[in-house]
């Protein structure tokens, strides 16, 4: 790290700069001062400008800057860098910039980082920097760390922090306001006191108010509460976000498979997950993956390449029911302007129900008890909507083609398309559920060539069929 002039540190004044303009984006001018500062390898102006930001700040900074210069950033800060910084950039970003970092660096670094955020910036990289990095750390830490990556990825365990506040069961209130008072490893912020056993297992929690509110001579026993919201440390951390936002907690004791208290979760970690969770299913209903935006040309290009071949094995699908009516099109040419009409309607209307279903699959709101009721409801809905829109296009097409068949013959096409949307939205994702596939990722493929071989049979079938055309 750089060493700087020997200046107290509440002498750093940051530079009176805004950090974000009105849209909240990181202000131009700003980032221009910074960039200035890197190339002209002056580190007290940097840290003038920059020692002083929130992490959050910092990270959404490493990634705008350009990627030769964020190791310089993180050097001429020196010790004023807050490694925390990491847990708020790309994970691309943040594995590339830890790699032009010396492992002996980073190691220091991590030891001064709660347990969850150190765990969240090593568990990326790769074994082999993993144990060089942990061998830097002294041997509690290193332990403490180690426990934590040897839970699945995606669990509680790799969430939890390990610094929390426990005492005995025979404990009084007094005692445990003293051992707060004059503890030096106490965690930065806190919410509740866990009360165990001498063998510790998680007998209850004591929140903090009542600590306040309660005689020292009283025992935490007596004002403890069961806890009721334990979480194991093997459960996936999207159950526990879920667990976290039914019953509107704070924080929340984990437990290992005998019952013995290893960490807590705390509200800020679980933000985090939803927001992680959320943009997973969104990036999925877009069958790009896990692509994120600092990626690569060809990380992206491959991510999006297996469902783009797909999707064209699904449209040659489609194709492939147009072809069985060459000889319908070639009579009547206006069934090729209208028919892409009956497929992107059935489409659009497959992604409404499609994602209102995944959704519920998500948050367990769409199940078997109420399957049968929101089947109906789809049903209901496809019917009503394909009716108001078999109008809108029938009269359309009747106007445009003066052919008062060929608005018949697009609307009863539209009815039935946008009522197989409906039963496609819905049934797909339940399936693919039941099957153990992730309907964020696969459902938009199969509902989108439903609604396109649907909507292309109903609508030259029933055209067809109306004007007598050969199939």
């Amino acid at each position: 790290m750089v060493n700087l002039d020997p200046v107290a540190e509440d002498a750093i004044e940051p530079i009176a700069l805004p950090v974000r303009d009105e849209d909240g984006r990181l202000d131009s001018d700003f980032i221009a001062a910074i960039e200035a500062a890197i190339e002209a390898e002056d580190s007290a102006e940097l840290i003038l400008l920059a020692a002083n930001l929130h992490e959050a700040d910092t990270g959404d900074l490493i990634e705008t800057l350009a990627e030769d210069a964020r190791a310089d950033f993180v050097r001429l800060l020196g010790d004023e860098f807050d490694y925390t910084a990491l847990t708020e950039t790309d994970e691309a970003v943040r594995i590339k910039l830890l790699e032009a970092l010396p492992n002996s660096e980073i190691a220091e670094a991590l030891g001064e980082l709660d347990s969850d955020d150190a765990v969240y910036i090593l568990e990326d990289l790769d074994e082999e920097d993993q144990a060089e990095i942990l061998g830097g750390l002294p041997y509690a830490d290193r332990a403490q760390l180690q426990k934590a990556l040897d839970y699945p990825e995606s669990s509680a365990g790799r969430r939890m922090q390990s610094e929390f506040i426990a005492v005995a069961q025979f404990w009084t209130v007094g005692q445990t306001i003293d051992y707060m008072r004059e503890a030096q490893d106490l965690p930065d912020s806190f919410y509740e006191i866990y009360v165990v056993d001498p063998a510790f297992k998680l007998l209850g929690a004591v929140a903090l108010d009542k600590i306040l509110r309660t005689k020292r001579d009283q025992k935490v026993t007596s004002v403890m509460d069961e806890t009721r919201h334990a979480v194991l440390a093997t459960e996936d951390q999207e159950e526990v976000a879920r667990r976290f936002e039914r019953y509107n907690l704070v924080s929340s004791a984990v437990v290992d498979e005998t019952d013995r208290l290893v960490g807590i979760l705390t509200v800020d970690d679980i933000v985090d997950v939803i927001q992680e969770e959320a943009e997973e299913d969104m990036r999925a209903l877009g069958g790009v993956g896990d692509e994120e935006i600092s990626d690569s040309v060809l990380t992206t290009a491959r991510s999006r390449l297996t469902w783009l071949v797909v999707n064209l094995g699904t449209a040659v699908l489609a194709s492939a029911v147009i072809g069985l009516f060459d000889q319908t099109i070639e009579a009547m040419v206006a069934l090729a302007v209208l028919m892409p009409i009956v497929a992107s309607m059935g489409g659009n209307a497959g992604t409404q129900t499609m994602t209102v279903a995944v959704r519920g699959i998500a948050t367990q709101e769409l199940g078997t008890r109420n399957m049968i009721r929101v089947l109906r409801r789809e049903v209901l809905v496809g019917l009503l909507n394909g009716v108001a829109l078999a109008i809108l296009i029938g009269l359309t097409a009747w106007l445009w083609f003066q052919d008062l068949g060929l608005g018949v013959v697009i609307g009863g096409a539209i009815v039935i398309n946008m009522l197989f949307a409906g039963l496609s939205g819905l049934l797909i994702p339940v399936v693919l559920d039941r099957l153990k596939v992730d309907p964020a990722i696969a459902s938009s493929v199969f509902v989108t060539t439903v609604t396109d071989v649907v909507g292309f049979f109903a609508f030259l079938s029933i055209a067809a069929l109306w004007f007598g055309l050969p199939f």
